[in-house]
Parts: C-alpha cells; structure tokens; sequence
C-alpha cells in the first residue's frame, strides 16, 4: 500500500512542521520522532492516528517534556510553570 504510507509519511511531515514551529526549543528530529511515536504507539494500540488525534497527543508528550526539564537547566526567567 504505497499510496497509504505516502500519506501517513506527508501527515507526518506536516504535523512536524507545526509542532516544530511551536516548540521552537526542541530540535525538528525530535519533534519528528514524538509524532512518529505517537502515530505508530496509536496505530499499536487499534486506535485510528487520525492527524487531529496525533497532532493533540504529540503536542502533550512536548508539553511534558517542556516542563519536566529541572529548574536548574531552564533559562532565567522563562516563566515556565513546574
């Protein structure tokens, strides 16, 4: 099924382009390798890795990534909640 994994290849493309954009903080490969592990772990799990679903669960995953960095390595004043 080429033409399905040329989709899920573009979908994925695009979600890591967005989410790149928005955590500017993360290297692109890592944004890229979160929502292709939140793509494949759905896909595992039966459930349907719609974009919607990815992009949300993706996002997250970066968001708890974001603010589990410890005090100490966070920049001063970046306000970001613990």
């Amino acid at each position: 099924m080429p033409a399905l994994t040329d989709h899920r290849s573009e979908t994925r493309d695009a979600l890591t382009r967005r989410l790149s954009d928005e955590f500017a903080d993360f290297p692109s490969d890592a944004v890229h390798r979160c929502v292709a592990d939140v793509q494949a772990c759905m896909a595992h799990l039966g459930l349907d890795p719609t974009p919607a679903r990815v992009e949300r669960m993706a996002r997250e995953h970066l968001v708890g990534m974001l603010k589990s960095e410890p005090p100490s390595g966070r920049a001063q004043g970046a306000g970001v909640d613990g």
